[in-house]
């Protein structure tokens, strides 16, 4: 099953009152159970995912700064706002296609939303991780074969 497609039912079934959802195509089934605490299982061949949801956050006011002494040079940098890409699933992390390959980002790179920034195995299928924002990759998180959770951040962008 896509990605995209996984990921636009496990937002369906967040977003509404339906507690499990359970689709069946030529690639196999995909249960999602909304609420569980099971976590990741495979069953016969069934792939279920439990749907959590996220704690709402609560806007943090902007620490003031004060003003630099008469004396004192002002401080030109001002640091951007900052993106984490974060992991839509368990699996593990991988750079690049193939060992050996060219790595999708490096440090520096530029990237736009939709390109491939990484890869996650999860049960043998390689799963493209595709920027949800534009800017500079400012920072990799994960080694290569790194195993990661759902939501843990992988990649900065700024």
């Amino acid at each position: 099953m896509d990605l995209r497609k996984l990921k636009t039912l496990i937002d369906l079934v967040s977003d509404s009152n339906v507690t499990e959802l359970e689709i069946t195509e030529a690639e196999g089934t995909v249960r999602i159970v909304k609420g569980s605490n099971t976590g990741y299982a495979q069953n016969a061949g069934i792939q279920t995912i439990a749907v959590q949801q996220a704690p709402q956050s609560t806007p943090i006011a902007p620490t003031p700064i004060a003003a630099p002494a008469p004396n004192e040079a002002p401080i030109a940098e001002v640091s951007a706002p900052t993106h984490s890409v974060k992991s839509p699933m368990v699996g593990s992390f991988y750079r690049a296609a193939s060992p050996g390959a060219k790595s999708f980002v490096e440090i520096g790179d530029v990237v736009k939303v939709g390109d491939t920034v990484c890869i996650i195995e999860a049960m043998k299928i390689l799963n493209e991780i595709e920027a949800d924002r534009a800017g500079t990759v400012t920072q990799i998180l994960c080694e290569n074969g790194q195993a990661v959770e759902y939501g843990q951040p992988m990649i900065v962008i700024a």
